[in-house]
């Protein structure tokens, strides 16, 4: 099981690493080939579509905890009768979503007519369509592929995901070259999607030798489902409300090209989500069967720390990167006309790196059902944020969009939680920061000497570009290395690297014997 949760933790960031990769390299192709109009109006299909997709009511984490829950008890019939209840209910929240799917396609001239071309909004609709069909077979099915996580068979999954995420650029690439269109994408997507589910409902069945058994449902464990996954379900608004929104808002205002600016600079926040989730989701089924022992707070506050301090090493790396070369990688990566991305970026990822390296604080609440708290919260800065966004964007376009959610994020996801962690949870948030605060000095230091010296020598081309990256690199790792890690932390770097060095030898020892 410890080998599972590593192996997933290293493929999750394998995973990471190779989409990031994928987008540098695909995205300006497909703005090259697609125009910037085309790419707008892909990403506000997304925007749109998004809203529907929060219709699998985070159900996903319920079979996860309940799953977990059984298991610890040994109740194999229950677990059994569990996937037929969540069969019925993802089948159902399926067909809604396709409802819903087919309405806003239908809605879209009306909402976005005034800022777009009646060419734009035909194409919109399709590519909405599309996805609607996409998203709706999606969580239809979506029981299996939480299943796999929930037997905590990550290598599989993870290993599924990346071998999708280098077909779909493979496929794409060449039929954008033929003139296919933006549209060509939302088709490719849709069929390995299909693929996807078909290979997780046989992996379930054939291999984790899965039973589904359809009884009537209790009603007092559906009752405690439905209040665990509504909290979930809220967060999933808030969610959209938060990173969705301003796509909408921007395209029913300012257009296509707006929301092209807006979405690229929204696609370093997702890099940064996954770097903080890529940890933290392995560790859903830990937490819970933490909270179904009842261990002490103490224990689950600690490992709070533990992997928060993880995530910040990693994510303060890519922050000060990002904060130091940004601007000058936006425009040799798409051009001057993008520019404006980097300070909409920063704008957000500053204050959201704090709820990223806390990531944990969510998962706890999910295995504690402690989540009505951060979810009502949530629900009443995103309508502020929304209400802000609206104002802000008469007057700053995408950036006012950017500077309000920015204010309600800080409010929401860094004062007011931070308060409840601590106060109602148990997690001791001062000796978090009191960590996190440690750490910030190696930060600062190498962004403070990198800044310096980037200022003196800016980059016109990619070699001297990647040439100042590395030398950032190699300084922030050596000082973070000295002055910020402690034992544990480096012993996560020096033991597979060991290891490592084992094998090598004992193969070259092989070698030698056989020579």
């Amino acid at each position: 099981m410890r080998s599972q949760l590593k192996a997933g933790a290293i493929l999750s960031y394998l995973l990471l690493v190779l989409n990031s990769a994928i987008s540098i390299v695909y995205t300006p192709i497909m703005l090259k080939l697609v125009g910037q109009s085309d790419y707008g109006l892909f990403s506000l299909a997304s925007s749109a579509i998004g809203y529907v997709s929060i219709l699998n009511f985070g159900l996903g984490n319920a079979v996860i905890r309940y799953t977990a829950k059984y298991k610890a008890i040994g109740d194999q019939e229950k677990c059994n009768q569990l996937y037929g209840m969540f069969s019925v209910m993802y089948g159902v929240l399926g067909f809604l979503a396709l409802i819903a799917g087919i309405i806003v396609t239908f809605f879209s001239e009306t909402i976005f007519s005034n800022s777009l071309t009646g060419e734009e909004v035909i194409k919109l609709k399709v590519l909405i369509g599309i996805m609607a069909l996409n998203l709706a077979v999606g969580i239809g099915f979506g029981v299996f592929s939480v299943i796999v996580l929930a037997h905590e068979k990550f290598i599989y999954q993870k290993t599924l995901n990346i071998i999708s995420s280098m077909i779909t650029p493979l496929l794409t690439w060449p039929l954008l070259e033929m003139g296919y269109g933006v549209i060509t994408i939302s088709v490719v997507n849709t069929v390995i999607s299909l693929i996807t589910i078909l290979l997780n409902i046989h992996y379930c069945f054939k291999v984790l030798k899965i039973k589904i058994v359809f009884k009537k449902f209790e009603s007092s464990l559906l009752k405690e489902i439905l209040v665990f996954s509504s909290y979930i379900f809220l967060n999933l608004v808030i969610g959209q409300l938060y990173w969705s929104t301003d796509q909408v808002i921007l395209g029913i205002y300012s257009g296509t090209v707006a929301v092209s600016i807006y979405s690229l600079a929204a696609s370093f926040t997702g890099y940064f989500s996954g770097f903080s989730s890529a940890i933290s989701n392995v560790f859903l089924s830990k937490v819970s069967r933490m909270v179904a022992q009842n261990l002490p707070d103490k224990e689950i506050s600690d490992l709070f720390i533990r992997i928060g301090r993880v995530q910040y090493i990693v994510i303060s790396f890519a922050l000060s990167g990002f904060i130091v070369f940004g601007k000058e990688f936006i425009v040799l990566w798409v051009g001057k006309n993008y520019s404006e991305s980097f300070i909409i970026a920063l704008l957000i990822l500053i204050p959201m790196i704090v709820s990223l390296i806390q990531g944990m604080g969510g998962i706890v609440l999910q295995a504690k059902n402690m989540q009505k708290f951060k979810s009502v919260v949530n629900v009443l800065i995103a309508i502020v944020n929304v209400v802000i966004s609206i104002i802000f964007v008469r007057y700053w376009g995408a950036i006012g969009c950017a500077l309000g959610t920015a204010l309600a994020y800080t409010i929401g996801n860094i004062i007011i939680i931070n308060i409840y962690y601590w106060r109602k949870v148990g997690i001791n948030i001062p000796l978090f920061w009191k960590n996190i605060l440690k750490m910030s000095f190696p930060m600062l230091l190498s962004v403070i000497y990198s800044m310096t010296i980037n200022l003196n020598f800016s980059a016109n081309d990619w070699l001297f570009f990647i040439f100042k990256t590395l030398i950032f690199s190699i300084s922030y790792i050596l000082i973070m290395w000295f002055a910020g890690m402690n034992n544990y932390e480096k012993s996560l770097f020096l033991i597979p690297l060991k290891n490592v060095i084992q094998k090598l030898t004992l193969k070259m020892k092989e070698v030698k014997m056989h020579i």
